[in-house]
């Protein structure tokens, strides 16, 4: 029923978000349903700073985990992770900073996941991939949880 009313609402109001931006939330969306099923706490989603943005914050027991969430149709190139390169970790590791710093800096541990979400031809999840501590914190940037 609910698809049936999405798409008749689309018919008279047709949506101009731009593709890239569409799959990304789609992705996000799907991110976040896979990690509450399995225990994680949202607390965060689209943290924005000066320095960045991360799409999901999540607590797993005294761990606060930053996820990046990519989205594709197709593999046919490369794995969706493989596009967080070396630029885009520091990126979030210094946003990551920023929200630990408005929480005064509370001692837990952290890591960065991500979160490969794979779409197929009609935009319907295909699959999801979590890969936990993905990476660890940039040098020279630390943080004493």
């Amino acid at each position: 029923m609910g698809r049936l009313i999405q798409f008749l609402q689309g018919l008279f109001r047709p949506d101009d978000t731009p593709d890239h931006l569409r799959k990304g939330s789609l992705g996000e969306q799907a991110a976040e349903r896979f990690l509450r099923r399995r225990g994680y706490k949202l607390l965060a989603r689209n943290f924005a700073s000066k320095r960045g943005e991360i799409d999901l914050i999540f607590r797993d027991r005294d761990c606060m985990v930053f996820v990046e969430v990519k989205t594709r149709t197709g593999e046919s190139w490369s794995r969706p992770a493989a596009a967080v390169d070396a630029d885009k970790r520091k990126n979030i590791c210094k946003t990551a900073l920023d929200y630990l710093k408005k929480l005064h800096f509370p001692r837990c541990k952290i890591q960065f996941d991500i979160v490969e979400v794979l779409l197929d031809d009609e935009e319907h999840v295909d699959e999801v991939r979590h890969l936990p501590n993905a990476f660890p914190m940039t040098e020279p940037l630390r943080y004493q949880g």
